[in-house]
Formats: C-alpha cells, sequence, structure tokens
C-alpha cells in the first residue's frame, strides 16, 4: 500500500497482541497514556471518539527498522507494519517530516492525538538530525527536525525558519553488571578522556578517584557512539568540549565527529541496542532510550559542583536557567546552565520549515500541528520524561511565526 492509503480500521481493535510483540508492552503503555492524558486536557480532543486513533505510516521502512523506534508513529504494529499499511481516520490531508530522533517519541503520541483529533495524518520519519535538515533544505519534506539548530547564516542561505519545540537530555549510559543506575559518577573531563581513547580500563585511576566506594572491574571500556549526522552527538560532543581542551583541540563539538575511538550505531535506539547488549560498554543517548532500555545512567558533576542524575526535573531546570534573552529563541542553550539540581548535557530540540513557501498550505499546517502540541501536549512531554519548553519562549513564536509568508506574499500565521 502506498504511504498516505489508509485502512479505515480502529487502533485500538487493530491488533494490540501485535503491537505489544513489536514494540514491546512499555512501547504501547507510553502511547495509550499519552493519548488519554492529552484527551483529558484538550476540549477539541474530548470530543473525538477515543477508538479513532491513528497509525502514521513510515516512508523510510529499512531504516526505521534498523532504528526499531518503539514508539515510531504511533502503535507500529508489527502485522500492519511488514505489509507497509497504516490506520488512519477518513481525511486525506497529510504533512510530512523527517530528522532527529531525539524527539521522536513525543512526535508519535502527538502525531496520534492529532490525527484522531484532525483527521490529518503526521508522517515523521526519525532518519537523525543531520537527514531531516538536508531534507527540507531540498524541501522533499514539509518540516524538518533537528537538535543542532542551523546558525542565522545557514538559515538565511536555506530560506528556512526555526523554533523550539521540546527539552530533553543526553546521558551517557553503562553496561556493568552490579553498578546500579545512577551509582557511577563521571565528569565531562573523564568523559572526554574515555571517548578520546586515553582511559581504557574501568578501574583506571581518574574513575576510581571519583568512584571510591565501588568495586571497579579491571575490564576494558567499549565505547560506543553515533555513527549517523546528529544533533545528539552535537550536544555531546559540545559538552566534551566544554569539558575538556583536549577534546575541544580536536574532534570538537560537531554533528558528525571524526570519533577517535569506538563502534557506531544509528540513532539513539542503535546506541542503546549496543551498550545494552555490550557488557562493559559505555554510550550516550537521549534520557527516554536510556529508561526504554533500562540502562544503567550515569550521574555527572554539573556547574554547580553537585554529582545529578539526568530527568525531567534536571532538564527543566537548566532550560529555566539559561539565558534566553542572550541566546535568542532560535538558539540552542548552552551547554551546562547554572542551578544545583541542573543537567548539564540540556538541550531543545527545534523544528525547521520554509521561510518563503510557493504553496503555504503545507507549511500552515505544520505550524497548526505544532502549536496544538505546545499548547495541549505538554502531559505527553512530561509523561516521557523531557521537558517543556519555557513560558518565555512560548510567547515568542506567534511573532516567529507571523513573518512566514507564501508565494503571493500573504503570512500564514495566525
Amino acid at each position: 500500500m502506498r504511504p498516505g492509503q489508509g485502512l479505515q480500521l480502529s487502533a485500538l481493535q487493530a491488533g494490540v497482541a501485535g503491537a505489544n510483540e513489536f514494540l514491546g508492552p512499555r512501547g504501547l503503555e507510553v502511547i495509550l497514556d499519552a493519548s488519554e492524558q492529552i484527551r483529558q486536557s484538550d476540549d477539541i480532543a474530548r470530543a473525538v471518539p477515543p477508538a479513532a486513533a491513528i497509525i502514521v505510516p513510515v516512508h523510510d521502512l529499512r531504516a526505521a527498522t534498523m532504528a526499531r523506534m518503539r514508539p515510531h508513529l504511533v502503535l507500529r504494529l508489527g502485522p500492519l507494519l511488514a505489509a507497509g499499511c497504516c490506520v488512519a481516520v477518513a481525511s486525506g490531508e497529510e504533512i510530512h517530516g523527517a530528522g532527529a530522533t531525539f524527539p521522536a517519541p513525543v512526535y508519535a503520541a502527538w502525531s496520534a492525538e492529532y490525527g484522531r483529533a484532525t483527521g490529518i495524518k503526521v508522517i515523521y520519519d526519525p532518519v537523525g538530525s543531520g537527514t531531516g535538515v538536508e531534507r527540507i533544505r531540498g524541501r522533499q519534506v514539509d518540516f524538518g527536525a533537528s537538535d543542532a539548530p542551523l546558525t542565522p547564516q545557514e538559515l538565511e542561505t536555506s530560506g528556512l525558519m526555526q523554533f523550539p519545540v521540546i527539552i530533553g537530555g543526553v546521558v551517557p549510559v553503562i553496561n556493568i553488571s552490579g553498578i546500579r543506575p545512577g551509582q557511577l559518577q563521571l565528569t565531562g573531563a573523564v568523559l572526554a578522556d574515555i571517548y578520546l581513547g586515553k582511559i581504557h580500563k574501568w578501574n583506571d585511576a581518574s574513575i576510581a578517584s571519583l568512584n571510591p566506594r565501588i568495586p571497579l572491574p579491571s575490564a576494558n571500556i567499549t565505547v560506543v557512539h553515533r555513527s549517523d549526522a546528529s544533533g545528539t552527538s552535537l550536544l555531546w560532543t559540545g559538552y566534551l568540549s566544554h569539558s575538556n581542551p583536549a577534546w575541544a583541540a580536536a574532534p570538537g563539538a560537531s554533528i558528525a565527529p571524526q570519533w577517535p575511538a569506538g563502534i557506531g550505531g544509528i540513532g539513539n535506539e542503535g546506541v542503546a541496542s549496543y551498550v545494552q547488549r555490550t557488557r562493559f560498554a559505555i554510550g550516550y543517548v537521549e534520557y527516554y532510550f536510556a529508561r526504554e532500555h533500562r540502562l544503567s545512567d550515569v550521574a555527572l558533576r554539573n556547574r554547580s559542583g553537585a554529582f545529578v542524575r539526568a530527568g525531567r526535573e534536571g532538564f527543566s531546570d537548566a532550560a529555566t536557567a539559561a539565558n534566553w534573552a542572550a541566546e535568542g529563541v532560535t538558539r540552542q542553550l548552552a551547554t551546562d546552565s547554572p542551578g544545583s539540581g541542573s543537567w548539564p548535557i540540556t538541550g531543545a530540540s527545534f523544528i525547521l520549515i520554509s521561510r518563503s513557501p510557493q504553496d503555504g498550505s503545507q507549511t500552515r499546517a505544520v505550524l497548526r500541528f505544532f502549536d496544538w502540541g505546545l499548547h495541549h501536549g505538554a502531559p505527553t512531554i512530561r509523561l516521557l520524561d523531557y521537558a517543556v519548553v519555557p513560558k518565555e519562549l512560548l510567547e515568542e513564536l506567534p511573532l516567529l511565526w507571523s513573518t512566514v509568508r507564501d508565494g503571493t506574499g500573504k503570512a500564514l500565521w495566525p
């Protein structure tokens, strides 16, 4: 079946057993819980029957399957996905985006509920920030998504606009039996030396001095990193550069650095899977994926000198403490924000759209979807352990959006 064709079925009647087998019980639970929370908070959605759920088709099935995005858009039923089908409501309207894996769980849940409320299908391919930027630059999609925002010069050259949608955090994860989640403590400087290949053993003195009460194994460290162009990697390497002059000198902060050591995985899901099945491995993923794979997260020392664990509160504290007036609504958070509870690797995920589309109907539909998500989707953001965009940023978006014009010069918002 071609993308955009739908089976007129209810997702809640279309094989929950198949969804459980493919996504895992937690993946199904997340989507259903998020759907219920949004419906209760949204007057529009409250009027829509719960059975009118939506499954969004995936264009790049091979890449998505490799990444195994558990809540990929939306209840990715195994039998239906294999057949290339989708469950949908009657409307033929759809919008299509591609990009970062970092925010994909949120976009999955939003898409389900928005489809139920409006009949509009939202198709999102979690192919990584770099590919998402390439596709929106080529106008192959209606919107791109990236955790690595473009510079003002790049935006001008590409004719694009960007704005933040959610806040999340990148967390180091390990696979060492006997070490509980959050028990191991590291600093940015030590992490950089591990990723530079300077620290090879888990019982190295630099690690042992930070963890005197933990019996560390005399085992080689397996470093896992992203193999695709990734905004998550930019946040990670930005933190390593901030913490360690040697890393800052080379390879530095990049969406696709020249890694000195380690093995690569595709997407957050790929890195999480590598760490999960590799003893004595260390990797970095967005926090949702660490929790979903039940990986042991590492506590980090933040700017205030406190060792903290990743979580929604720490991301929110970092976003609140950030100097948005100086950074601007279209810029990434500064690394390692102040505050005793702030998580040091916190970042925003951005949406990119054409600033002057010839046909404004698709871009207008994109803005309506994200306006709905930003105002009605906060329960989902919190349920999945992301943080909401600060209120002062949210209030700036209508003015930013009002500058988007179609081919005739007509404003597309409001």
